[in-house]
């Protein structure tokens, strides 16, 4: 059974998932989403956590940097809260401060993409980044 991991947005939800021994993260896909209009996408992520045997969700918890919780955290928690409602799956949050600007960064260092692509890709990055610092986390333990 995989873990699939999520970066939460407004406008998009990142996707990423692991390999089957829990050791790697893989990023597979951006689902648009409006949070305005509650569409949250959740068709095409039940689609995914059943292509996949996902046994379990990271959402990433994008707390503020004095480690409180915002506004973009709530609206994060509520998706995570349907996901368990909806899906009946275990879902743990990750922090992840900072993994956007990180994703951002090793995209520009990497590759010559413009602005437009990197856009297009940067949320399933930072899904990718939240993942794996759970997985990292995990088996550490």
């Amino acid at each position: 059974m995989r873990t699939i991991g999520l970066d939460v947005g407004s406008k998009t939800v990142g996707v990423a998932v692991s390999d089957l021994l829990g050791w790697t993260a893989q990023g597979i896909e951006i689902i648009r989403i409006n949070e305005e209009k509650q569409e949250f996408g959740f068709d095409r992520l039940g689609e995914l956590l059943k292509e996949y045997e996902v046994s379990k969700v990271v959402v990433g918890l994008p707390k503020n940097m004095n480690n409180s919780i915002g506004p973009r955290a709530e609206a994060s928690m509520a998706y995570g809260k349907q996901i368990e409602e909806l899906f009946q799956l275990p879902v743990v949050y990750q922090d992840e401060r900072l993994t956007t600007v990180q994703a951002e960064r090793m995209l520009v260092e990497q590759a010559n993409a413009s602005r437009a692509k990197r856009k297009k890709v940067i949320d399933k990055v930072a899904a990718v980044m939240i993942l794996q610092n759970y997985l990292d986390s995990v088996s550490n333990k």
